[in-house]
Parts: structure tokens; C-alpha cells; sequence
């Protein structure tokens, strides 16, 4: 199996295997001081307070790119922190928008899995924020698949607290998926600054009792700031060679500020970003919400790594301008400690 954005093959090997990578990740992650970066990205930023025609529109501005990714199967990761709050989790009319526009393409897919592992119920969440509907609104098949119910896992390495080596588990429905599509909303994080779409695609497909791992830690009562900040950071670049998404859309009709991920502080902002890029996507909404990208973990290492084009002046925008849309949200009470999420040892963690 070809990990995500080509960086390296692998191979699964049994139920609940190890992802075993053919090429040294030294060679892969060695700081690109002289190699080809991406050279430039193009990103979507659409202005408009309706979700579904906003998100279509996105990924319409970005269709030259976007409709070549697209698979005769889709998987849609939508994001439900909660079961029950829905300014915390995915607008299913954000879900119908993407929907609208994959069908728009000269081969639409055959078949499109929405799929989830909620912090709560994801059955729940389906029904509680009207996903439960979307198969019978289209003429194709959907699939509403929770991610909990999974039974077949493949585990790649990560880091905890004292550089210890530890599995996580992968679900086979997204590492397999022909073409997946991350769908966040712009939310402020407890240990990231913000929460996007590169995130969102990772920590809410992961086996649930492994994601807490991925702070660093092997409980949350343990967890603390600025240790799982160094640790989180590092170890969403590692997972991300299997998981980055083909396609990212952030819904920031209705942001979330302050303490998120979850609570009920909504701010206003009636813009979408779409693109293939990940981490062009996620700088950009990252910006919008009135946050530096130079200052994110994630997008650092992205950058420093060559993973994706996480600068501004590479990022070529169509729709408005970053200047125009911008709000600054408030940020969450420990973000000055977030941001010391550098580590002395990142690259051999990293390199590991």
C-alpha cells in the first residue's frame, strides 16, 4: 500500500499489523535545505453565509485540481467532537455541499462513505445533526460508517513522554479509501492553537483509547502543557504520511473560539476554504481566524519537511483575499504554553 502524498510504500500484513515503511524515514524527513518544496498551492476561500453553497463553490473554484482526486469511492470524515453540540461538529449541509459537488464531476463516484469516530456517540451524532437523511436525498449510494465499530486496524509508531515508542491503530476503511475528503470547522485547540482540517482527518479516525497517546501521554489526567504541545505536534506529522486527506474543506461559517475544541463560543466569519493541500488549506484558515501559521507546530514541520506548501506567499488564493475576511478569535487560555511546542530532538523523533 502507497502511503498518503506519495512519501513512502508500505506494506499491511495481517489484522492489526504494522505499517513497515520501504524507504528509511531519515531519507524521507531530512530537512529539504536544497530539495524542490512544493513550490505554491492553491487554496479556495469563499465568502458567504450559506454552508452548503459556500462549500460547493469552494471546491468548484478549486475543481482543476480537486475532480482529479476523485475515486469511484469517496470517504468523507466529517468532525463530531460532540453528539450533541453542533457548533463543536461538522454541518451536515456542509456534508451536502461537498456531496453536490462530487457528483458535479465528469466521473462521480459510485459510492460516498461519510465516516466518523466521535468523542461521544457517532451513531448518535448522525441522528442528532440530520447526517441520518443524506442517503435517501441523492441517487447514490452513502454510506454513514462509524468508526468505532471498526475490527481491522494496521498500527504505525508514535512518541510518549520520554521518547517512548509507542502503536497506534489505523482503521483499514480510511487507509484504504480511494480518495478521502477531511471536513472541519474553524475551532480554536486545548493543545493545538487551532483544530483543521489535517487534524481533524487524524485524531478522528484513530482507535479511540490510542488517541490520547498521541499527546504524549497515557491517560488524559496526566496530560500537561507544554509537554503534550511538543509531543502532538510531532506526532500528527508522523501519522499524517498514512492519513492526510486528498481533499481538505474548512467550514468557518460559524467558527468556534476560546477554550475549544468543544464549548459554545461561536463566532461569525461566512467563509469556506477548500483545496487539495492540506497544509495550504489548514495556513490559510489558520490565518483568517487571526493566528500566525509560522507559529503552528504542525504547519512548521510541514514546511521544514517539504510536506506541503504551508506558506502564505506561496499559497495562491481565489475567492477573497485574507485581508478581507479576516477575525481575530479569541484565543484558548493556555495557548502561550501551547506554543512551546518545539522540541530540541524533533528531527530524530521525527526521523525515528
Amino acid at each position: 500500500m502507497e502511503a498518503k502524498r506519495g512519501l513512502c510504500h508500505n506494506q499491511l500484513r495481517g489484522r492489526g499489523e504494522s505499517l513497515v515503511s520501504c524507504r528509511p524515514l531519515s531519507i524521507l524527513l531530512e530537512p529539504l535545505v536544497n530539495a524542490a518544496m512544493p513550490s505554491h498551492a492553491h487554496v479556495a476561500l469563499i465568502r458567504g453565509p450559506d454552508r452548503r453553497a459556500s462549500a460547493y463553490r469552494a471546491l468548484d473554484a478549486v475543481r482543476a485540481e480537486a475532480e482529479p482526486k476523485v475515486r469511484s469511492e469517496v470517504l468523507i470524515k466529517p468532525n463530531f467532537l460532540s453528539d450533541s453540540i453542533q457548533l463543536a461538529s461538522s454541518h451536515v449541509d456542509s456534508v451536502r455541499g461537498v456531496i453536490d459537488f462530487l457528483l458535479s464531476v465528469a466521473q462521480p463516484p459510485r459510492r460516498i462513505v461519510v465516516a466518523e469516530g466521535s468523542a461521544g456517540s457517532t451513531q448518535q451524532a448522525f441522528e442528532n445533526f440530520g447526517y441520518a437523511q443524506l442517503p435517501s436525498e441523492y441517487d447514490v449510494e452513502i454510506a454513514l460508517v462509524d468508526l468505532h465499530a471498526e475490527t481491522r486496524w494496521a498500527e504505525t509508531t508514535i512518541f510518549t513522554e520520554g521518547e517512548r515508542p509507542t502503536q497506534v491503530r489505523m482503521p483499514k476503511t480510511v487507509l484504504e479509501a480511494p480518495c478521502t475528503i477531511s471536513l472541519a470547522r474553524a475551532k480554536t485547540h486545548d493543545v493545538c492553537v487551532v483544530t483543521l482540517a489535517l487534524k481533524n482527518m487524524i485524531m478522528g479516525t484513530l482507535c479511540q483509547p490510542d488517541r490520547v497517546l498521541m499527546h504524549g501521554f497515557g491517560a488524559h489526567p496526566l496530560r500537561r502543557q507544554p509537554v503534550e504541545a511538543k509531543f502532538l505536534n510531532i506526532n500528527l506529522i508522523r501519522v499524517a504520511r498514512f492519513l492526510a486527506p486528498d481533499l481538505a474543506v474548512v467550514d468557518g461559517i460559524t467558527g468556534l473560539q476560546g477554550n475549544g475544541p468543544g464549548g459554545r463560543d461561536a463566532i461569525d466569519l461566512d467563509v469556506v476554504a477548500a483545496g487539495v493541500d492540506v497544509y495550504a488549506v489548514d495556513a490559510v484558515m489558520t490565518a483568517v481566524m487571526g493566528f500566525d501559521p509560522t507559529h503552528m507546530g504542525v504547519l512548521h514541520y510541514a514546511r521544514t519537511y517539504g510536506l506541503g506548501c504551508a506558506d502564505l506567499d506561496r499559497i495562491a488564493i481565489s475567492g477573497a483575499r485574507i485581508d478581507e475576511v479576516r477575525r481575530r478569535f479569541k484565543p484558548h487560555e493556555s495557548t502561550p504554553l501551547q506554543q512551546q511546542w518545539q522540541k530540541r530532538n524533533a528531527d530524530a523523533l521525527l526521523a525515528a
